[in-house]
């Protein structure tokens, strides 16, 4: 018996390795509660859905597009009774290169972010989130105990992500193009979002309230000149 199962693992492993066509579809962790699609992300109104249970969703398409989903608590070591909870999505092209590697390049202007820090604010952030990733390899095969479909990644540093399961074939997400357009009103307000010890991240936004990072960019480097120059007449 033993034995078997240890074939069926090794057979698992090395069926459907670094084959693109075998990433089509929707994928999920085991709680099956973050699905990619307009469950997560809301486009129209622009507001990030909150799914009862943390997890991670991926989707694929046969012609080369994405959609991720993240729902991830942070844990706080200095204080463990303040964890952080994010929410972030995003969506675009993915390649296969020769040597099995996964490449992701979002649209830039579509992705969101939605970071809650209760112990610090009462206001979580929600900003525009832009990250191209990369995926040394992955493999695509039955698990042989749950019996289902399985997805591994590995992440750019060749550590193992959580393992996803086939939820959707086809997959389960939203229109490929871009969505959510830049125009010429520039957001400026932060996200009025009142997180709770649970970091419940359950927030109706609108595009008013978007938050640039860029801003914060420049806002750090300003700030360090003006150190720079008052040390400097000190």
């Amino acid at each position: 018996m033993i034995l078997v199962y240890f074939l069926a693992s090794l057979l698992a492993t090395i069926v459907s390795a670094g084959n693109a066509a075998d990433l089509v579809g929707t994928w999920t962790t085991k709680s099956r509660q973050v699905i990619t699609g307009p469950g997560f992300y809301d486009p129209v109104k622009d507001k990030l859905l909150e799914p009862k249970l943390p997890g991670i969703s991926f989707s694929f398409t046969a012609d080369g597009h994405f959609e991720e989903a993240f729902y991830r608590a942070i844990s706080n070591p200095q204080n463990p009774s303040c964890p952080k909870g994010i929410m972030q999505w995003q969506h675009g092209t993915y390649t296969v290169s020769g040597d099995g590697s996964l490449h992701l390049t979002p649209i830039e202007v579509d992705g969101r972010q939605l970071l809650s820090d209760p112990c610090s604010s009462s206001k979580a952030l929600y900003t525009r989130y832009n990250q191209t990733e990369k995926y040394t390899s992955f493999t695509v095969a039955v698990d042989p105990y749950y019996d289902s479909v399985r997805l591994d990644l590995h992440a750019f540093d060749g550590s193992p992500m959580i393992p996803m399961y086939l939820a959707y074939q086809p997959p389960e997400m939203l229109p490929t193009t871009t969505l959510n357009p830049v125009t010429s009103k520039k957001a400026k307000r932060q996200a009025k979002v009142e997180p709770d010890e649970s970091f419940n991240l359950r927030a109706l936004v609108s595009k008013d309230t978007l938050v640039d990072p860029n801003r914060w960019l420049w806002v750090g480097v300003i700030m360090s000149a003006m150190g720079g120059i008052a040390m400097f007449f000190s």
